[in-house]
């Protein structure tokens, strides 16, 4: 289990404190990665990653988190297992990629690199949700896994989205606004869950499953799907 945090600031909200901003959010998740954390920002753009790791796969420093591509264009926080990466590690070898670990995470951000984000999540068979950033086009992508398996929340305040695998990520962050939903505390009662996409909180949000989330330089996020039990279902039928 790791666990991964971070934001994306509009010109107009980016002020000062951008690492130790980031390290607050990320450390909130230390529970889910006592092996290694780091951060990676960069704050003429706004966009700051952080992730905590239990290493299982990879455990050396190859392996860490957040993690750049060997063409130094995407940046990747990741939490999760890919069971078919030895597969896909063997077609991006074949393609011309070359390794410097053994990790899942670097075979995320080489798919990404070769083939696109959504085409990447599609060839992925596994539990996953990562966050990666494209240094070139300035633009975000939040991927949440098939079924849901692993936790992704965000929302936006002030200029800012904020995002991380916990809400207690979110809440570390300054311009986070922590408003009770009481449709959600209603829904809670009722069925004993909180049914994606809301939370207990207003205007926070889970990612829902097979999602991908696109932030790019207008600050209007955008819900695409790469997959659906609805299309699925219909297609089987």
């Amino acid at each position: 289990m790791c666990g991964i945090a971070g934001y994306l600031e509009l010109p107009r909200a980016r002020g000062g404190g951008g690492e130790t901003r980031i390290r607050a959010m990320t450390d909130t998740l230390i529970h889910r990665g006592p092996d290694d954390g780091d951060v990676w920002l960069d704050g003429e753009t706004g966009i700051a990653l952080g992730a905590r790791r239990l290493a299982i796969i990879d455990l050396s420093r190859a392996g860490r988190q957040p993690m750049v591509s060997s063409c130094g264009n995407f940046v990747l926080a990741y939490n999760g297992e890919i069971y078919n990466a030895r597969e896909l590690r063997g077609e991006l070898e074949a393609a011309g990629k070359t390794f410097r670990g053994y990790s899942d995470t670097e075979v995320i951000v080489e798919g990404c690199a070769l083939w696109g984000v959504e085409e990447t999540a599609k060839r992925i068979i596994g539990m996953f949700a990562f966050a990666l950033w494209d240094r070139r086009a300035k633009r975000l992508f939040l991927v949440r896994d098939r079924l849901g398996i692993k936790p992704l929340y965000w929302t936006r305040a002030n200029g800012v989205l904020i995002f991380g695998s916990e809400l207690k990520a979110l809440r570390a962050h300054k311009d986070f606004q922590a408003r009770i939903d009481r449709n959600s505390v209603a829904a809670y009662l009722r069925h004993n869950f909180i049914p994606a996409p809301h939370t207990i909180y207003a205007n926070v949000h889970k990612l829902e499953p097979g999602k991908i989330l696109v932030v790019d330089g207008s600050g209007e996020p955008r819900i695409e799907s790469f997959w659906s039990l609805e299309e699925v279902a219909r297609e089987g039928m």
